[in-house]
């Protein structure tokens, strides 16, 4: 036991994410994975910015954390979407954490990217912290993980005072067994295993339209156990999955109470097909039933929970599909067991073919050796067995139909029959399984089914010709086609040499094909599987040369006119004929035409056989013909004879011996051809079986969807129909209104046909009108031109005499006098506006000068308020440096003032004498001009002045920079005074 303080938690906090992309009908789980225990938070909406706000924790003590540190064991976070419909969860990218950045003290989050995202568009993340804390709860021998809290499990009275959270899975490798609850209430062992035995109709997972390739990919199950990953071995073939029944089995110590709580809370086992690492389909197989409540069944036999589960694919709800038929569903065979350790129980499976031959006889039950894996070991990812690889053609084991076939065989060294004959094909033969009591007594026997036709095809090699290379061939034709019974080549003979522009007849070029089979079944093959005929060049210094393929259609004489004709026996038959030419297509390089073939076919059917039963001699009667004792020999004949009889000599007795044995020998090797021929036979019937079911699977399948589409279709028809019952009322609508409209366009050119015609007799009456109007005004003109010609006349008159009174006026004194005074009133005019722009620019003057003051003042203080604040922080130590530099100052400022005042002096006093200057002219051109307003106006001027020189002395001192004492404050005062002084005098 460790010491409280050394038992520590690892405790992960995911917190929130950003970044990830919007999904309603999908939830993100993060399941976090260290040293093989994992743990995962609840579901929470897929949206932009997703909240966890969930702590995952390990419980581990510093001795386990410092080994982990120094292997560098990581903590895998990885985030998943959830389909809550179908329950399948997508990966959508992982987090690796370092256990060596947690720290005991309290460390901020940080943002992870997740790694691999399938989201590329988006940089998602999820805020994480990882810290240390001090495990508080009383420690635990074992290293175990905190889950959350299991659903909801009635503890019995028995285990009151246990936790469910408490019941869960710890491996324990020492022993090799899974502990299930805590170690005092585990005092039993127990064995569970599951057995997955076989699987049908699996193509149903795949859609339609993905068409499955030749080479398929590997498919396998895939389940979990405990925490052990266990997949079977893998299979190619969805339509006929052929893999060997596995079983996963776990060792368990735990009791009987505990398993059945545990049981309740993990009620369901998950199995999934899967193919790479994307699930199609899944089941859950309910685990409840194991260990039923008061039953005490385990203490004398296994219990077992088993049988067909069907297998949902995951985007059944998404796709919404139709519903698929439960004969079509697909199925697993899945058997789970649990017994007490030291109970034996036989692992067999029951493997039932379904034959329907099998059904009118007695069931055969084959015990077939199952695959065993023990999960004992640590936990890994995944137990996936490695498919043997075995590149050789299939034996007669593989050619079987299932592998109760194969080992009877191997068991019996006795193949089953297979065909009537050569002339049957497979597709014909249907088995009938006899007990082996009756294989020695009465043979083996073959039935060929009531339905089955029998049929005569031949095919009729006519001629070649065209020949379109530019040498001759010394041609050959062959062809092959197993399905009339027989897979060796037909090959015409001799080779011909056939040149350009020709015909050849090819000479034995008839076969005839006698089999029997189905209708349907013929009519499929002919559609799918088109005759090759090749064509071969035959040279003796070189190879035989293949150059070109012809593809004849079988199916074309399906469809050609039948003829009645009788039979041998009497009964009616049909025959079918097609003939036509086909061409050569060259075998390498472009697909150019080499030459043509004209062929004929002919398909004769002469109606249903018989059934008939064909029985096979048995071997053992020429075993026991080897067993007999050969017959004694004679004595020697005595000397005394001189004659002896030739039958009872040695030689001919050692002669008939032989001929004998070796007549024996040729029976037995004749029985073992026959046997080998039924085998060989039968296994092509089982795979022609099995193709067969192949094809049904598909047809069904394909009759299901098509049902689908049919209903589908029903209703477009029927909107279709509404449709055109509609196109047909706007139809007849439409012509309605065409007619209306053409009616309308009638009367409408009617009527413009009548107001053109209107228009066109009020256009000639008014050009009329206007003809009589242009005359009169023609006369009106003359008349007019008349009278301008008098009133020009009359004004040439009038302008001489207005000249000459106007020449009599100008020579009058008042004239000049008026002008005079308009010329003076001009330039009285002219100096008035002179005088308002000088008074303006006076005004802006003194602005400018109001701010330079101001500017001044406010540079004045600053500059004082700057040297207070040097002094004040060196006045200790440069007291009387200090002094000498104030004065210094002072003394600089004084004179920089000054010499500003005298600047602003003199711009007075230039502006006082263009002030001065301005009024004087102004009294020199009063007085000039007038003497009489001589007096106002110099009264009016030193107003003027007056109102002036007060402004500037209060603009000055509103400044706060001048008072009273200053000298142009005083100067301005005795000015002021002045001309108060004038203006007294002169009132």
């Amino acid at each position: 036991m460790v010491s409280k303080s050394d038992q520590l938690l690892i405790v992960v906090s995911i917190l929130e994410g950003r970044h990830f992309p919007k999904r309603p009908k999908h939830l993100l789980v993060v399941e976090a994975k260290f040293d093989g225990e994992q743990l995962a938070t609840d579901p929470v909406e897929h949206t932009d910015q997703p909240e966890f706000a969930t702590e995952l924790a390990w419980e581990i003590d510093r001795k386990a954390l410092h080994q982990h540190r120094l292997q560098r064991t990581p903590i895998k976070l990885q985030c998943f979407a959830l389909d809550p419909v179908s329950s399948a969860k997508e990966t959508i990218g992982y987090i690796v954490l370092d256990l060596r950045t947690a720290q005991e003290t309290k460390q901020a989050p940080k943002w992870y990217q997740l790694l691999s995202n399938k989201y590329t568009k988006f940089k998602t993340e999820i805020q994480i912290g990882i810290a240390l804390e001090t495990d508080t709860k009383a420690p635990v021998d074992s290293f175990k993980a905190k889950g959350a809290p299991p659903r909801d499990g009635k503890v019995p009275a028995s285990l009151s005072g246990l936790d469910p959270k408490d019941i869960v899975v710890v491996l324990n490798e020492e022993g090799g067994y899974h502990q299930i609850g805590p170690a005092e209430y585990c005092s039993d062992f127990f064995i569970m295993s599951v057995t997955i035995a076989f699987a049908t109709q699996l193509e149903q997972l795949i859609p339609c339209t993905m068409k499955l390739p030749e080479r398929q990919p590997e498919f396998f199950f895939y389940y979990s156990l405990l925490g052990n990953d266990v997949t079977n071995e893998p299979f190619n073939d969805l339509i006929n999955p052929n893999f060997e029944p596995e079983r996963a089995s776990v060792r368990i110590r735990s009791s009987i109470e505990i398993l059945r709580v545990y049981l309740a809370l993990q009620s369901k086992l998950q199995i999934h097909l899967c193919c790479g690492d994307q699930s199609l389909g899944s089941t859950e197989v309910p685990l409840t039933g194991l260990l039923k409540k008061g039953s005490t069944e385990i203490n004398q036999r296994p219990v077992t929970v088993e049988g067909a589960f069907i297998l949902d694919p995951p985007n059944r709800a998404k796709q919404k599909l139709a519903p698929i038929p439960v004969e079509l569903a697909p199925t697993v065979g899945v058997s789970v067991a649990l017994q007490r350790e030291g109970i034996d129980a036989q692992s067999l499976i029951e493997l039932k073919t379904q034959n329907e031959h099998e059904l009118q006889h007695s069931k055969k039950q084959v015990l077939t050796p199952i695959k065993e894996k023990t999960l004992t070991g640590p936990k890994s990812p995944s137990v996936s067995p490695v498919p043997p690889q075995n590149p050789s053609p299939p034996t007669k084991d593989d050619a079987t139909g299932s592998e109760a076939e194969s080992l009877q065989y191997d068991k019996d060294t006795k193949p089953n029959p297979k065909a009537i004959g050569p002339s049957i094909p497979a597709s014909v033969a249907q088995p009938v399984p006899a007990s082996h009591a009756s294989e020695t007594a009465s043979g083996q026997k073959i039935a060929v089914p009531a339905t089955s036709h029998h049929f005569c095809f031949s095919i009729d090699l006519r001629s070649i010709h065209d020949l379109e290379v530019g040498f001759p061939i010394n041609c050959i034709l062959r062809y092959s086609y197993p399905f009339f019974g027989s897979a060796a080549p037909i090959m015409t003979n001799p080779p011909i040499e056939v040149r350009k522009n020709m015909e050849v007849f090819l000479p034995q070029s008839y076969c005839a094909f006698d089999f029997a089979t189905l209708p349907h079944q013929l009519q499929d093959t002919f559609l799918r599987i088109p005759l090759l005929v090749e064509l071969w060049h035959k040279d003796k210094m070189s190879k035989d040369l293949l150059l070109g393929i012809a593809r004849i259609q079988l199916s074309n004489v399906l469809s050609s006119e039948k003829t009645r004709f009788l039979g041998s026996s009497g009964e009616q038959c049909w025959r079918q004929t097609y003939s036509e030419s086909v061409p050569f297509i060259a075998a390498q390089g472009s697909n150019n035409r080499i030459m043509d073939l004209s062929y004929t076919v002919t398909l004769e059917d002469y109606g249903l056989v018989k059934v008939r039963e064909i029985l096979v001699s048995d071997s053992s009667q020429g075993l026991s013909a080897m067993q007999q004792k050969p017959p004694s020999v004679p004595p020697a004949p005595c000397p005394s004879e001189v004659q002896t009889e030739p039958r009872e000599t040695l030689e001919y007795k050692a002669a008939l011996e032989l001929e004998m044995w070796k007549e024996m020998q040729e029976d037995i090797f004749e029985n073992q051809l026959k046997q080998k021929e039924l085998a060989h036979m039968q296994a092509l019937a089982e795979e022609w079986k099995k193709r067969d079911r192949e094809r049904e699977s598909l047809v069904k399948k394909k009759v299901a969807e098509y049902t689908v589409l049919e209903g589908k279709l029903q209703k477009t028809l029927i909107d279709l129909e509404k449709r055109e019952q509609q196109l047909v009322l706007a139809e007849s609508e439409v012509q309605r209104e065409r007619k209306e409209l053409k009616l309308e366009r009638e009367r409408n050119l009617q009527e413009l046909q009548d107001s053109i015609r209107r228009a066109k007799e009020d256009c000639v009456h008014q050009v009329e009108l206007e003809r009589l109007k242009m005359r009169q005004l023609e006369e009106d003109k003359l008349r007019l031109q008349q009278q301008l010609n008098d009133a020009e006349n009359k004004y040439k008159i009038l302008e001489k005499e207005f000249l000459q009174f106007k020449d009599q006026q100008s020579n009058k004194p008042e004239i000049r006098l008026q002008s005079e005074i308009n010329l003076l009133t001009l330039e009285k005019v002219e100096l008035e506006r002179k005088l308002e722009s000088a008074t303006k620019s006076k005004l802006h003057y003194k602005q400018q000068w109001g701010r330079a003051l101001k500017e001044l003042a406010r540079l004045k203080q600053r500059e004082q308020e700057s040297q207070m604040a040097h002094l004040k922080k060196q006045q200790e130590e440069l007291e009387q440096m200090r002094l000498r530099y104030l004065a210094a100052e002072e003394k600089d400022t004084v004179k920089t003032e000054r010499q500003e005042l005298l600047d602003i002096r003199n711009e007075l006093n230039r502006l006082r004498q263009q002030e001065q200057k301005q009024y004087q002219d102004s009294r020199e051109i009063a007085s000039g001009k007038l003497d009489s307003p001589r007096g106002n106006a110099l009264e009016e001027g030193l107003d003027d002045y007056l109102t002036r020189l007060i402004e500037e002395r209060d603009t000055l001192m509103r400044t706060g920079v001048y008072n009273h004492e200053d000298r142009i404050i005083s100067e301005l005062d005795r000015q002021i005074r002045e001309v108060l002084a004038k203006n007294n005098a002169s009132n």
